[in-house]
């Protein structure tokens, strides 16, 4: 089975149009299957504590809440995003936050609809994406048993009524997340409680790339990776983001993985008989 890769370019483009389509280029030199971008309305979405928190950004001082704002595409960019991925042939789509930002990227023609971590417990908009028939993964980051248990039931249960799959990701909600914190081989723990009613595949946001080729041996089948130009650009997101080369190394060592897998038979291959005959007569 062919890995479902996504390049996740989030909100790494700090508001500059002409960055997000240096990452799609990127993302499609690379050959990944699809780009996505985060949507919320920051008014719903900012806890109230943080809305007037002070942060320095590149354009200036600003409250948390000005600072979302400035960084949030609206309806010309993401005709200009789906405009410009239909000309690099690449599909695109974005994680949504809130309501309103689903039905916003609903009026799209996106492959599936993403669900983050941090909305895992949002019941009523797990329950809405469902309803609009579109695919829909999830990840499961700073997430326990129960409640992941729990968004899979309502997922499980909702494909009686809309025509849709779904996904797990099993992923750590550090930017970026050490090594130590990464514990790949829920993937199996995943695949075994939930894998009979979804795919499993794997969120990282660690800057290694052998990790992402591990998890697909473990049997992730979707690898979602945060890219960036470079990881030096501001941005909370960028040091858990993978850069241009690595990207395209992570692609590559992902398909070289899926040709080298084989089928656990024991026995030759073709190639081997001619160098049995050979060297044992």
């Amino acid at each position: 089975m062919k890995t479902y890769i996504i390049a996740e370019i989030g909100i790494n483009h700090n508001g500059d149009m002409k960055t997000v389509k240096r990452l799609i280029d990127m993302a499609t030199v690379a050959e990944c299957d699809v780009v996505k971008f985060q949507k919320r309305n920051p008014d719903v979405c900012v806890p109230k504590a943080q809305k007037s928190v002070m942060r320095d950004t590149p354009w200036g001082r600003m409250t948390y809440l000005e600072y979302k704002h400035r960084i949030e595409f609206e309806k010309d960019e993401y005709d200009e995003i789906d405009a410009y991925c239909k000309e690099r042939e690449i599909a695109w789509s974005a994680s949504v936050w809130d309501d309103d930002s689903l039905q916003f990227i609903l009026q799209y023609d996106v492959p599936f609809i993403k669900i983050p971590s941090a909305m895992l417990t949002n019941y009523p908009l797990i329950n809405a994406a469902s309803q609009s028939g579109k695919d829909i993964i999830l990840s499961t980051g700073m997430s326990t048993q129960n409640e992941i248990d729990s968004a899979v039931n309502l997922l499980d249960y909702n494909t009686q009524f809309s025509n849709y799959k779904f996904s797990l990701l099993h992923c750590n909600s550090t930017y970026p997340a050490t090594l130590e914190d990464l514990n790949l081989v829920r993937i199996k723990t995943l695949k075994e409680r939930y894998g009979d009613k979804c795919e499993i595949g794997y969120s990282g946001h660690e800057f290694r790339l052998g990790t992402s080729v591990a998890a697909v041996y473990l049997g992730a089948t979707i690898i979602e990776r945060h890219i960036t130009l470079d990881r030096s650009m501001w941005g909370t997101d960028q040091l858990g983001s993978i850069e241009p080369q690595g990207l395209i190394k992570l692609v590559r060592g992902i398909r070289e993985l899926e040709i080298a897998y084989g089928d656990r038979q024991l026995g030759l291959t073709e190639s081997e008989l001619e160098v049995q005959k050979k060297l044992r007569g």
